[in-house]
C-alpha cells in the first residue's frame, strides 16, 4: 500500500493500492472529514489513476488545497515514482540528491590486421 502525507489538510494521511494497469484498487484517508473521505474512496475506486487525477486536481477547501486535491497530487508522484524506476532513477532521500543507476557493458571489438 502507498503512504502520502497531505499538508494544508484535515486528512493527515493517504493510503492507496494501485494494480499494474494503473487502477485505483483501494483508498484510505487518515483523518479529515469521515463522510467526505469514505464517499471519495468508494467513488474513484476501480478508476483509471489518470481520471482519478482529472476529477480531484485543483478542488479547493482551504488552504489552497483540499483532501481530493492532495489525492491528485499523491498519485502524481506516484506516476512519477514509476517512471523514474523504470528509468533507473532511485528516489531522493531527504537532503540527497537522486541516485540514478546506469548499466554499462563493455563490448571488446577487434579491428581487422593490416596484410
Amino acid at each position: 500500500m502507498e503512504s502520502f502525507r497531505t499538508v494544508g489538510t484535515c486528512a493527515r494521511q493517504i493510503l492507496f493500492d494501485v494494480d499494474e494497469d494503473n487502477v485505483l484498487r483501494d483508498v484510505k484517508f487518515l483523518g479529515g472529514c469521515a463522510g467526505g473521505l469514505q464517499a471519495l474512496s468508494k467513488l474513484t475506486r476501480g478508476k483509471k489513476i489518470e481520471e482519478v487525477i482529472d476529477i480531484c486536481e485543483g478542488i479547493q477547501c482551504k488552504n489552497g488545497t483540499s483532501c481530493p486535491d492532495q489525492f491528485a497530487k499523491a498519485l502524481r508522484e506516484y506516476i512519477k515514482r514509476k517512471e523514474n524506476e523504470k528509468l533507473g532513477i532511485e528516489p531522493a532521500r531527504r537532503g540527497h540528491p537522486p541516485v540514478f543507476r546506469v548499466n554499462i557493458h563493455v563490448i571488446k571489438v577487434s579491428s581487422p590486421k593490416e596484410e
